[in-house]
């Protein structure tokens, strides 16, 4: 099953598949989330999912299924 996936701040949009990781989608798009152990240990990879409070490790996150779209908002963290 195909979702719409949208990469915030730049507005990129893109169709991914569900249980395709969010790192491969971001990198299909063109969209680079910073990385870094890989593990969701050292949370280089934070992104907001759909307005949710608690940022994800995009890292070990798939996109789920049950949704239509999904909107990821990518954040600079300063120390990164």
């Amino acid at each position: 099953m195909s979702i719409s996936v949208r990469f915030l701040p730049d507005d990129v949009s893109i169709q991914a598949e569900v249980g395709e990781p969010l790192l491969q989608v971001a990198e299909r798009a063109g969209v680079t989330i910073p990385t870094g152990c890989l593990m969701g240990s050292c949370h280089a990879c934070e992104v907001e999912l759909n307005d949710q409070e608690d940022p994800i490790c995009a890292c070990i996150t798939a996109v789920p299924s049950g949704q239509s779209s999904l909107t990821i908002n990518l954040y600079v963290d300063p120390t990164w």
